[in-house]
């Protein structure tokens, strides 16, 4: 069980594999309509339950990936409003090299 969940966990932050995986089932869909109207499946209650049953899981997969998303952007836009990168920089230059900081010149 530990093998299957840390399987999950790699999978899930792998963002070029999960477009590979839905890119194929996109695919696998698109050749299933055909598929499924020249063999009747269409007409079979199982199959159309099938088909209802992935929708729903994918739709609230995709949402669920959606907030993922927009959870991690607000964790990196409220941490960039708590850095000063322009104070850092001069703080760096000030330590790497012998700039002094200039002392406020009044203006008349």
């Amino acid at each position: 069980m530990t093998v299957i969940k840390s399987l999950w966990a790699s999978v899930q932050g792998d963002p070029v594999f999960m477009r590979r995986v839905n890119g194929w089932l996109t695919i696998f869909w698109l050749v299933m309509i055909p598929v499924s109207l020249v063999t009747h499946w269409v007409n079979s209650v199982v199959y159309v339950s099938a088909l209802s049953l992935w929708a729903l899981v994918s739709g609230h997969w995709s949402a669920w990936q959606a907030a993922r998303v927009e959870v991690k952007q607000h964790e990196e836009a409220q941490a960039a409003k708590k850095e000063n990168l322009a104070e850092d920089v001069v703080e760096q230059l000030v330590e790497k090299t012998n700039l002094q900081p200039q002392a406020p010149t009044e203006t008349a």
